[in-house]
């Protein structure tokens, strides 16, 4: 600690920081000189410390050993005396957030874990202050409302062992600021703020740590005109370790998020600074101005729409009294125009304004509508997007944009965020609209506050990918795709709202489209047809139609439910017993009957079933609290390779209830899940992701992206997106191409494959609806979309790699990545891909090492033009799904044909065979002269008589053997289909 490193003082310590304590203890009260020094702190009556100054390591001075080294190691030793090792670059500051986040208030948030420090003086400083904290926050909020429950999170630390640490930072119902700290004796201690935080305006939050006092700091404005400022003292030791764990900006499981938006956030490791000396500007200033212009105008629309219902409410009820009860009037108010007061004290300013939104409310019967301010509200947004919706689906849907945009304003502002959906996808699109990406984030923010489910998609897959100006954040993917992923499960048994299951149809595959029907179609009649003549198969299959509206068919529960009955009760199918047994234990759409469904899913474990053998132990487990019995019966039912058996032995062993076993075992837990998540279980899926992006367990290393692909796999087959989905299908079936583009364009912004390769079908499909409504270029934004995705199909690499090699309008040809694309498509099992490699290198086209070895050609054994082009060739063949002649093997022969014909002529045979046909042709002509000048001189023949008989050309008489084709068939033209 006093003297540089020499040849003699190899590693001298290496300090930051001395601290000299002292305490005062009572002899009686557990002090004790055979205890460690921190327990004696602990029953401290009395304590203090200072800081000592410390001297860097390379300015202290060298000790003078009084050796005299040897002549060859005291030159190599001062080659390296006086060279100062270069500590890694390393800042203490983290910008936890850059990019606003749309906070819902429910128990989703963002994730961020921060790793030690790389740089060791700034990590021994780090480890030194453990127990006295020196840090800051500096967090930017737009706050909506104050708390609904108890506490909402605002930022807060969770340890390795599941429990808030140092520092957590909440929001009460009142307004107030609860902070929370981890004292080092083990307890947690918390202080609420004597000021509440502003609503409704962005405000900047500073809380800065230097030990035991914490100064708490909110400005607002531009300026950072001091709002309210705070010093709290504490005489305790708080334990901060900010690597043990993982900090969380918003919700979590453990506790709902704020109302509102989160703007940039930093976070100052290893300094308390004060707000002046804080750097953290409001980043995406014109965003966030739009965010409060428009909550501005809305709180202006809500009050018009308030004020508007309950006036016409009082009207009704005073038109009730006085009316005189006939039929005629009866029938007057059934069915004429809703009866209201037209004069409104309204200022013609504010009618000039919302000039849309007072036509809306005149057309409207509010007379039904609730009479709680907010409810009303909200559906009279419901009654004003399903009006703008309407005009959308019309034939010429498209062409009324520009009128539906103020209706979908209106409804935004009640509320009613499929309406701020719509408008981010016009306005990021461009679609009839003049294209803005501001208000295009804008309403996509609003909507995912909003917890609407395609806004939070979209934001999220904006975020997953870096697109659209949207910066690349997987943690911030991950908050908005965790939200809609745990509400998936829980809509999929709702048996409510615009829901379907959401199927994966290609609009380029013919036999998909040809099973598609509804209630009244052909594939549907004939399936009614077959369940009622008792085939078990239609039967099972109707009901699942029914019940999950698939394939075309309306969602209907109360029908699905008949034929689940039917079908448990006349054909004993174990499928459908189990099915019927579950509705009835759940009651969906029938009463519940628990009896009957414990004999019915008994009776279909008898037959084997593993979905029965794990519901037997659901039941247990439910309704007996059988804990045994219940793992007995799921332990069973995994064996047989049900996923649902794996995540329920899951739970078990994360609630510390499995049989035999004490205590929780997260561990245990954690490689059910991911058996589970395998087999496609969501909610397994959903735990996976949770360990993938906080990194507490060793069996989950922490992998931010790996977590948001899982919490997308099952955000993407929520039910409110498969009915968008559903409908663009519909539309395109029906030959509705305005309400096709619409919705596929709705359902592809979501990020979902499947809808972004078939709106680039569709825009390949009617070029001109393409051109004419959208602001993109349609079929390069969505192919290009789509082949970033995982299991993205082969013909959209091929395409792409198309796009690339031609150019696509703004886009020049690229050939490096036209060779990637076709590579991808080639590895993917595509023979077209293999193809189009072997055209490019018969071009001309080099293709690159590591391609090769991406489709792991060996260079080494292929090291020229020839060998790599009968390798891509054979592997077209291999892969080729055509029984006969393929464009493959045509290519692969006449590679090999080339190849041959070049053999020959570069063989000694040719010059041979040269020679031989030369002497031929010399012979020939010789004889051929001699033979010429023979004849000159031979007399020549007397000419014939003109009464011989000549022979003609063409005989008169057709020969016999042709003859005999005049008694066959003829081949006409008119083919008929086959049967």
């Amino acid at each position: 600690m006093v003297y540089r490193d020499d040849y003699f003082i190899r590693h001298s310590i290496s300090v930051s920081a001395v601290i000299v304590r002292a305490w005062i203890t009572h002899k009686y009260s557990g002090g004790d000189w055979n205890v460690k020094w921190e327990e004696n702190l602990l029953h401290a009556v009395a304590k203090n410390y200072t800081l000592l100054q410390t001297i860097p390591p390379f300015e202290r001075p060298f000790k003078d050993h009084q050796v005299c080294l040897e002549w060859n190691m005291g030159y190599i030793w001062n080659l390296q005396a006086n060279r100062i090792p270069q500590c890694p670059l390393e800042n203490d500051v983290v910008a936890l957030l850059g990019f606003p986040y749309a906070s819902s208030g429910e128990n989703t948030g963002i994730v961020k874990k921060f790793p030690r420090f790389q740089n060791r003086e700034l990590e021994a400083t780090r480890r030194q202050r453990m127990d006295y904290p020196v840090f800051t926050v500096s967090l930017w909020l737009y706050l909506l409302h104050y708390c609904k429950a108890n506490l909402c999170g605002i930022l807060y630390f969770v340890d390795s062992n599941e429990m808030y640490g140092t520092p957590s930072v909440f929001l009460t119902e009142e307004g107030y600021l609860h902070i929370q700290m981890h004292l080092v004796k083990g307890e947690d201690l918390a202080v609420k703020t004597k000021f509440i935080v502003p609503l409704k305006e962005w405000f900047r939050l500073d809380i800065s740590f230097n030990g035991g006092q914490i100064v708490v700091t909110t400005s607002i404005g531009q300026d950072l005109k001091s709002y309210h400022n705070q010093t709290i003292s504490f005489r305790e030791d708080f334990h901060y370790n900010d690597t043990a764990g993982y900090f969380i900006i918003g919700g979590s499981r453990y506790v709902a998020g704020i109302e509102g938006f989160f703007g940039p956030l930093k976070y100052y490791r290893l300094r308390s600074l004060h707000p002046a000396q804080i750097f953290n500007p409001l980043l995406e200033k014109q965003l966030a101005e739009q965010i409060k212009l428009y909550y501005e105008r809305c709180a202006e629309v809500q009050e018009i729409i308030s004020v508007y219902a309950s006036a016409a409410l009082r009207g009704g009820e005073r038109q009730e009294a006085c009316h005189l009860h006939n039929s005629y009037l009866d029938l007057q108010r059934k069915y004429g125009r809703p009866l209201m007061c037209r004069a409104f004290p309204w200022e013609k300013e504010l009618k000039d304004k919302h000039p849309s939104l007072f036509q809306a409310l005149l057309e409207m019967d509010l007379l039904t509508v609730p009479r709680n301010q907010n409810e009303s509200v909200l559906e009279i947004g419901g009654k004003i997007f399903e009006k703008a919706v309407k005009r959308l689906s019309s034939v010429d849907g498209l062409h009324q944009i520009s009128s539906v945009v103020p209706l979908l304003m209106d409804s935004s502002c009640c509320g009613y965020h499929k309406a701020s959906y719509y408008l981010a996808v016009f306005y990021e699109t461009g679609l009839n609209v003049p294209r803005d990406q501001l208000q295009g984030m804008l309403y996509s923010l609003v909507g995912g506050q909003g917890s609407e489910r395609l806004s939070s998609m979209n934001l999220g897959y904006k975020h997953y990918q870096g697109i659209d100006n949207y910066p690349l954040d997987w943690e911030l993917s991950y908050a908005y795709y965790s939200n809609i992923a745990t509400k998936t499960p829980l809509d999929q048994h709702t048996l409510q709202g615009d829901q379907a299951y959401v199927e994966t149809i290609r609009l380029k595959d013919d036999e998909i489209l040809k099973v598609q029907t509804k209630e009244d179609g052909d594939v549907f009649m004939w399936l009614k047809h077959e369940a009622t003549r008792g085939n078990a198969a239609a039967q099972q299959r109707l009901a699942q139609m029914l019940f999950w509206g698939q394939q075309g068919v309306a969602k209907n529960p109360e029908a699905a439910i008949e034929w689940y009955a039917k079908g448990a009760l006349e054909t004993e199918d174990p499928a459908l017993i189990y099915d019927y047994a579950i509705v009835l234990f759940k009651g969906q759409g029938v009463k519940k009957n628990r009896r009957l469904a414990l004999e019915l899913m008994k009776k279909a474990a008898s037959k084997g079933l593993h979905q029965a053998v794990n519901g037997l132990g659901w039941y247990y487990h439910k309704f007996k609290k059988n804990y045994t019995k219940a793992a007995k019966y799921w332990l069973k039912a995994e064996e047989m390779g049900n996923p649902d058996a794996s995540y329920n032995l899951g739970v078990l062993h994360l609630d510390g209830i499995f049989p035999g076993v004490p205590g929780r075992n997260q561990t245990l837990a954690g490689e059910y899940f991911h058996k589970a998540a395998q087999g496609g279980h969501m909610e397994g899926t959903l735990w996976c992701s949770l360990y993938y992006i906080t990194g507490n367990l060793k069996t989950f290393p922490r992998d931010p992206e790996k977590a948001v692909v899982w919490a997308k796999h099952v955000a993407e087959k929520n039910g409110y997106l498969g009915h968008v989905i559903r409908k663009g299908l519909n539309a395109y079936l029906e030959g509705s191409w305005h309400e096709a583009l619409l919705y596929y364009v709705l359902a592809a912004e979501t990020g979902i494959e499947v809808s972004q390769t078939n709106l680039a079908h569709i825009c390949e499909e009617r070029p001109d609806l393409a051109r004419r409504y959208l602001g993109v270029n349609c079929v390069w934004r969505y192919y290009n979309f789509s082949v970033f995705q995982i299991d993205a199909p082969s013909f959209a690499y091929l395409k792409m790699g198309d796009l690339y090699y031609y150019g696509h309008q703004n886009q020049s040809q690229d050939l490096e990545l036209s060779v990637q694309m076709y590579a991808q498509a080639a590895l993917d099992g595509d023979s077209q891909g293999f193809f189009n490699l072997a055209l490019l290198i018969e071009e001309g086209t080099i293709i690159p090492h590591h391609i090769l070895d991406f489709l792991e050609i060996d260079s080494t054994l292929h090291s020229n033009n020839i060998s790599i082009l009968q390798e891509l060739y054979a592997r077209c063949w291999s892969h080729s799904n055509e029984e006969s002649f393929s464009p493959c093997s045509l290519a692969w022969l006449y590679l090999h044909l080339r190849l041959l014909w070049g053999a020959v002529l570069h063989s000694a045979l040719i010059y041979f065979l040269g020679t031989f046909l030369l002497s031929i042709l010399i012979a020939w002509t010789v004889q051929y002269f001699q033979s010429v000048s023979a004849s000159d001189s031979s007399p020549r023949p007397s000419r014939a008589s003109p009464d011989t008989a000549t022979s003609t050309a063409s005989p008169a008489v057709t020969p016999a053997a042709d003859a005999s084709d005049q008694d066959q068939p003829t081949v006409t033209n008119n083919l008929e289909p086959r049967g």
